[in-house]
């Protein structure tokens, strides 16, 4: 693994929330520190109602992780463009967060929470 990269299982459980709607609750997150950065939570993809997200063409290189893919959140109101993203097949330095989502937290669309 990159040296500045630790995957840890993310103690308790996690939600997280948009648009009014729980669109995930596992125990089984994982917490990506990178370096300096804050940590993100990664949620595995069997606890996520990926009914709601939609896989849209968007894609970033991380010269660590590999190529993201994103997708949307589609709440009763509204779609939420490229909030959740994930490494199909991630590096195998970090290939502990393959089939997992993590999610853009934002003040007033998107919770990602310990609960």
């Amino acid at each position: 693994m990159a040296d500045h990269i630790k995957i840890l299982n993310a103690k308790g459980t996690w939600t997280v929330r948009a648009g009014g709607a729980v669109l995930a609750e596992t125990k089984n997150a994982l917490e990506l520190r990178e370096g300096d950065m804050a940590a993100v939570i990664y949620i595995p993809r069997e606890d996520i109602a990926m009914a709601f997200l939609d896989k849209t063409e968007k894609t970033t290189h991380c010269p660590h992780k590999g190529d993201a893919s994103y997708y949307s959140v589609v709440t009763k109101s509204r779609t939420l463009n490229n909030v959740a993203w994930s490494y199909e097949d991630p590096n195998d330095a970090v290939a502990g967060i393959k089939g997992h989502l993590a999610f853009y937290a934002t003040v007033d669309e998107v919770a990602v929470e310990q609960i």
